[in-house]
């Protein structure tokens, strides 16, 4: 008896033990498991969507906000980009009804434009009133001579504004479709404007690059990419002849630059217009005389424009009926 007590307690605490035994395990598996969950980042570790740098208020994207853009891009390529047409007709054209007097403080720094250009492309400046130039020395960037500009009834206009783009040529090509604003901008736009001696740019008049390129001919590339960037900008086109010679220059010179500015829609952007009515002049068209050609519309018309001929163009400067 004594002896299966003693078999029967030895049972009972055997099967005791094996219980804590259990239990003891149990616990150690499960506190290595909470012992692994701490090596699993943390959620903020964790590249979610959440984890992105909150947007500032000056980060914040915001469509109504006015912006511009400058992109200066290797003209070729910007020169593709640009519609080739005839030439709309000059009807209705005028320097002031159309761009705005000459010259205006669109800036509104306090100077006006024929200032600021002269301010920006003279040297050896001497100027009045922190404002209105009277003197000084351009490099003339047209023939590469240099000009002493003093600034007086006789000699001021030894030195002039030129637009690189003509107005007459931008309104033909895309500007009567702008707003008066876009004009006026065009019109006083830096980027369109040049100091350059009188008598050359009194011989370019409204010529485009197909009739008229500077005699300084390091200065044509830089030359046709201005206008291209102009072109650009303001949502103008460039007829076929003025597109082949803009090609032809500017492919000796690949890496020549346009610089090219847009701006958010909220702002008077310039867009390119959903309808541009032009009128197209037949390839064969012949014009007796200036009358005929005034009569079309495709007055002035020059060297590569259809009804160009040498009885239209008495000069020989490439425009006839100017």
């Amino acid at each position: 008896m004594t002896v299966r007590r003693s078999t029967r307690s030895f049972l009972v605490m055997g099967l005791v033990v094996g219980v804590l035994g259990a239990i003891l395990v149990g616990t150690a598996v499960a506190g290595s498991s909470v012992s692994s969950n701490l090596a699993v980042p943390t959620t903020s570790a964790l590249p979610t969507a959440t984890a992105e740098p909150a947007l500032t208020p000056d980060s914040t994207p915001d469509s109504t906000a006015e912006a511009t853009a400058t992109t200066d891009i290797a003209a070729l390529s910007v020169l593709e980009t640009l519609p080739v047409k005839g030439r709309a007709p000059q009807t209705g054209y005028d320097r002031e009804e159309s761009f705005g007097s000459a010259w205006q403080d669109v800036d509104q720094n306090g100077c006006d434009t024929r200032n600021d250009i002269l301010a920006r492309d003279l040297s050896a400046l001497v100027v009045e009133g922190g404002c209105e130039v009277q003197g000084g020395t351009l490099l003339g960037p047209y023939t590469g001579l240099t000009i002493t500009f003093v600034r007086g009834r006789a000699t001021s206009s030894l030195v002039q504004i030129d637009h690189l783009v003509a107005l007459s040529n931008a309104w033909q090509t895309g500007a009567q479709q702008l707003s008066q604003e876009q004009r006026v901008a065009l019109a006083n736009d830096p980027l369109n404007l040049l100091a350059v001696d009188g008598v050359t740019n009194s011989r370019k008049g409204d010529g485009d690059t197909a009739t008229w390129l500077p005699p300084l001919k390091t200065f044509r590339c830089a030359y046709v990419a201005r206008q291209v960037s102009v072109k650009a900008t303001y949502a103008l086109w460039v007829t076929a002849a003025e597109h082949d010679a803009m090609t032809r220059i500017l492919s000796n010179c690949p890496n020549e630059l346009a610089t090219t500015t847009t701006t958010t829609p909220t702002t008077d952007a310039v867009v390119a217009p959903t309808s541009a009515p032009v009128a197209e002049t037949p390839r064969d068209v012949y014009f007796h005389n200036c009358t005929a050609a005034r009569e079309s519309g495709a007055a002035p018309v020059h060297v590569g424009d259809p009804g160009y001929g040498g009885h239209l163009d008495r000069d020989g400067d490439g425009a006839g009926c100017e």
